[in-house]
This record gives structure tokens, C-alpha cells and sequence, in this order.
């Protein structure tokens, strides 16, 4: 099953296949090499959008990674939330299969999070932001065999350029003022802040509510949360009819990011929005506010959803 964490915002090309934008900007089409990677023939600087040559020759069987300009702030590490510009394209092709260049907002990823190809986790991490980075990803550290859409051919090389926006380092857990939890018809959420699974208890005999719950179980002292940002979340989901985990972050030990202008889960935007950055908060949608009368993998249809979930950061 794909990850609800995928399923909550609008899907975006490194989470599952590529999505087929070519750009309007063509790439050279003699090969240019620089470095043993495609040079790029226009737009050489950091934030401007790059158009990238052909690769010549046969492509590196390793992964390459090529810092054309570094810069000067922290090194990425595991963990860490990144935003970035990227550019993609094969190795011999002439035009991207696609590019986050030019939309509204960088790409959202957790570095070693799994969440991306595995050349991308290998290749970013360590690497300044601020930086603009080329990787060479052979197939078995992006697509394999099985390519992706029509645009990515099984077995190819792929070529990135990278632009490494922002980079902002996670605590493993909320750590705000423990708020009672008083009303015995609503699930008890854990108030553990060691990085650990939170429970989520689901009271067996009470009727679920009929609207949206969002209620602080930690209440941290960060700046409130508004609609046009992006969080860095982990949580625990439930379905409150077999009190049934459906995903976990801590499965994974991972965070994600959720740009909130883009979530399609109505019940989680409101009840995120508003909250305090650092915080802990035990949702209930609602299936209205949830996924409604539609099947999500091994979430049944008019499901109520019951979410422990910890803001950490805000990108």
C-alpha cells in the first residue's frame, strides 16, 4: 500500500513514479561533459533555473555526486527536513522529465527517510545548504528496472541537478505543558517526549464524535501555525472502529512534511492550523473531514480517524 503520508497532499514526483512535465527549456544537444557529468548549458547559478546537456558516453555505474557551487550553511544530516529545487533527466536525454523549478514552492524531504529514491538520500546528505549539487544516479539507486511513467525507461541513469533551499534540523518529539485529558469518550494519547512511539488508545464502548477534535496534549510554546506553511511532522493513525494502526512515523523512525496549502485531507489542515509550533495534538476526523466514502489502502471506507501527531518544525 502507498504511504497515507503520500496520500495526503497533492503526490509529488520523487514519493512513487515521475510525473511526465517536460520543461520548455531544451537542453543541449551535443554532449557536454564537465567533470564527468552533463554540464549544464544554461542557467549555471544557485536559484536559476538550469538546462543540462546530454550525458557522453556510457553513464557512471556508481553514484556521482558533484558540488558545482557550495554553500554556506549546515551540513545536511540524517533526519534533517530539506527543501529543494531539482531539475531531472537522463542520461542520454535532451529535456527534463521534471522539475520543481518554477512552482510555487521547493520540494519537501526528510533526509534518510526513505520517502525519495535512494541515490537522492545518498547523495544530499552531507551537503551545505545553500549548495547546488549534480548526482548521477545509476538504476538501482532510482527507478531500477521497472522505470517510471513513460518518461523514465527501466534501467536508466538519471541525472539531477539539486538546489539545497533550506535544511532544518528535527527534535525527536513535542516537548510542551502537559494538558489534562479529561473527557473519557475521547482516546487517550501518550505524553512520552523520548522520541518513542506515542500511544493511542481508542475508548472501546463510546460512540466516535461527529465532528472535527483537535485537542492539545502537549501544549508547546512556538509560533501558531498557519495555512500557507509547511510542517514537519511525526505521527501515529489510527481508525477508531478496530483501533487499528494504519501508518506510523515511528515504524520508519522518520518525520514528514506536510505543505499545508496542498493537503487534501481537510480534517488534518483545520486541525493543524492553529496550533503551536512544538506541540502535541490528538485529532479526530471525522470520515466528512477524512477520506469519506472511499477506500484508502487498509483504511475502510467511512472511517473515523484518530491521529496522535507532534508539530516539530515549520519550513
Amino acid at each position: 500500500m502507498r504511504r497515507i503520508a503520500g496520500l495526503l497532499v497533492v503526490p509529488l514526483l520523487l514519493l512513487s513514479t515521475a510525473a511526465c512535465g517536460g520543461g520548455d527549456d531544451k537542453g543541449s544537444d551535443s554532449a557536454q561533459m564537465k567533470n564527468g557529468v552533463p554540464a549544464i548549458t544554461k542557467g549555471a547559478k544557485f536559484g536559476e533555473e538550469p538546462t543540462v546537456s546530454k550525458g557522453k558516453g556510457d553513464p557512471p555505474k556508481e553514484l556521482k555526486v558533484e558540488v558545482l557551487s557550495e554553500g554556506k550553511g549546515p551540513a545536511l544530516k540524517k533526519g534533517d527536513a530539506a527543501q529543494v529545487n531539482y531539475l531531472g533527466q537522463v542520461w542520454d536525454g535532451s529535456e527534463p522529465f521534471d522539475k520543481s523549478f518554477g512552482r510555487p514552492a521547493p520540494f519537501d524531504l526528510t533526509i534518510g527517510a526513505g520517502a525519495v529514491i535512494k541515490g537522492w538520500d545518498q547523495g544530499l546528505e552531507g551537503k551545505k545548504v545553500g549548495s547546488r549539487v549534480e548526482l548521477v544516479i545509476p538504476p538501482e539507486l532510482g527507478y531500477g528496472p521497472q522505470g517510471s511513467g513513460d518518461k523514465i525507461k527501466p534501467n536508466a541513469t538519471l541525472v539531477f541537478v539539486v538546489d539545497i533551499v533550506k535544511g532544518t534540523s528535527i527534535p525527536a518529539s513535542a516537548k510542551g505543558k502537559e494538558v489534562p485529558q479529561d473527557d473519557k469518550d475521547l482516546p487517550k494519547i501518550g505524553t512520552n517526549t523520548d522520541g518513542k512511539e506515542v500511544s493511542v488508545a481508542v475508548p472501546k464502548d463510546a460512540t466516535p464524535p461527529a465532528k472535527l477534535v483537535s485537542n492539545y496534549v502537549l501544549e508547546g510554546d512556538g509560533a501558531v501555525v498557519k495555512e500557507s506553511d509547511s510542517v514537519v511532522v511525526r505521527f501515529n493513525g489510527k481508525t477508531w472502529k478496530d483501533d487499528k494502526t494504519f501508518e506510523s512515523t515511528y515504524a520508519t523512525d522518520s518525520s514528514v512534511t506536510w505543505p499545508l496549502s496542498q493537503m487534501s485531507v481537510k480534517g488534518l489542515k483545520d486541525g493543524i492550523v492553529g496550533k503551536k509550533l512544538g506541540s502535541r495534538v490528538l485529532l479526530v476526523i471525522p470520515p466528512g473531514d477524512g477520506f469519506g466514502d472511499k477506500e484508502q489502502g487498509t483504511i475502510p471506507a467511512n472511517s473515523t480517524l484518530v491521529f496522535s501527531l507532534d508539530i516539530l518544525a515549520v519550513m
